[in-house]
């Protein structure tokens, strides 16, 4: 079944608005299973991050205090030595955020060269998506953050938690008027997000008169250009990140275009998407900037022929999925709810033992799970109901 039928099919569902949710998932394509399974782990590695930088010691001290010692503690803490590197979970979250946001359009473009986008549809959409569950991460942030300020000392990880910073994250501009509100660090991804998504119906429209080719090169000049001139001067704006997210889109073309099986072998993809990933994981040594462009393509390696899959998901995928339905939750509270639980049971002191920061996981999984249900899945319906109008 190619890309477009798919389409058809799905948009045929009742359940079209809701596909995303775990009951229309058996009606879906397998490629949006392995979308979803992506981003539930993308954003487990990002959380597992987290809990590790507020309640661990970190390698080096805790080698340092167990040496070559081999009880269970000491092997777990060893095993969680490739999450030093698990901010790769934010380029994976801008490839797969081009390529959803694109992929219907692309979809819709390839079978009627005259589709055109309707932005203010687009944009409807996106703010009732996003931005009810911003707010409610906000002053959740804020409930978490006031608890723990009541235990000092208090972790470096809070910032202010006054009007000033509410406001520019819930206009999505720190990183550019100011910083990440409290304790919620994750935050400054989101404000990339926003900008890609207010920007995307002029790249739409540059893709429709110049093609996909031209928008791609054009996005990875400004990218590097942007970020010489503003990371330096630890300035966040989506045009220093803008590549990840374009090739994502850059994908979704392709697949929206190219016929079936013309897509090249599976195992020169995945050993490219390997070595990619391996080369970022040396680069982040160096700084962040350029291990985010390769492990953004070397994901985008793999998700190109991963979405060809047609093999029913294991079990791994099957619970990847399911943390993907609300990994936008998760990625949301994580890290208040960490910097929360370190301050109210250990006062903010790092732990040499790794087993806290494993038992912090499952309480973040489980507050996520409820904020998605109370807050997320009203916005999602929200959104899914807002429909363009008929041409």
């Amino acid at each position: 079944m190619s890309d477009f039928q798919a389409l058809q099919t799905a948009a045929a569902n009742p359940a079209f608005p809701a596909l995303r949710q775990s009951d229309a998932r058996a009606a879906a394509a397998p490629k949006d299973f392995v979308i979803d399974a992506m981003r539930g782990f993308a954003a487990l590695l990002v959380a597992y991050f987290h809990c590790r930088q507020v309640v661990w010691v970190g390698m080096e001290q805790f080698h340092r205090a167990l040496g070559h010692a081999l009880n269970p503690g000491a092997i777990a803490g060893y095993l969680t030595l490739p999450i030093a590197w698990g901010s790769a979970g934010v380029p994976i979250f801008f490839v797969i955020s081009g390529y959803c946001i694109h992929r219907n359009a692309a979809l819709r473009l390839a079978a009627n060269p005259q589709y055109r986008l309707d932005a203010r549809n687009f944009w409807a959409r996106r703010f009732a998506r996003i931005y009810p569950v911003l707010l409610a991460a906000l002053l959740l942030t804020l409930a978490l953050d006031t608890i723990s300020l009541h235990f000092p000392p208090v972790s470096h990880k809070i910032r202010d938690i006054g009007l000033y910073p509410f406001l520019v994250n819930l206009f999505s501009l720190q990183g550019v008027a100011g910083y990440t509100y409290g304790s919620n660090g994750a935050l400054w991804t989101l404000s990339l997000e926003v900008q890609f998504y207010a920007v995307y119906p002029l790249v739409f429209a540059a893709r429709r008169r110049f093609g996909m080719n031209a928008v791609l090169a054009a996005v990875a000049i400004v990218n590097v250009a942007s970020a010489l001139l503003l990371e330096r001067h630890d300035v966040q704006f989506f045009t220093s990140y803008w590549l990840s997210w374009m090739i994502g889109a850059y994908i979704a073309d392709v697949r929206a275009t190219a016929a079936d099986g013309s897509r090249g072998k599976s195992a020169l993809w995945y050993a490219a998407a390997a070595a990619l990933t391996a080369l970022g994981c040396a680069a982040f040594h160096f700084g962040q900037y350029g291990a985010f462009q390769l492990w953004a393509l070397g994901f985008a390696c793999y998700l190109y022929k991963a979405l060809d899959r047609t093999a029913p998901p294991h079990l791994a995928s099957r619970v990847l999925a399911r943390l993907g339905d609300f990994s936008y939750s998760l990625y949301l509270v994580h890290l208040p709810i960490f910097v929360c639980l370190g301050s109210v049971l250990f006062r903010s002191s790092l732990q040499l033992s790794i087993w806290p920061s494993l038992a912090f996981m499952p309480v973040a999984i489980g507050i996520a799970y409820g904020f998605y249900r109370l807050v997320e899945l009203p916005a999602m319906q929200w959104s899914g109901s807002i429909k363009p109008k008929t041409r």
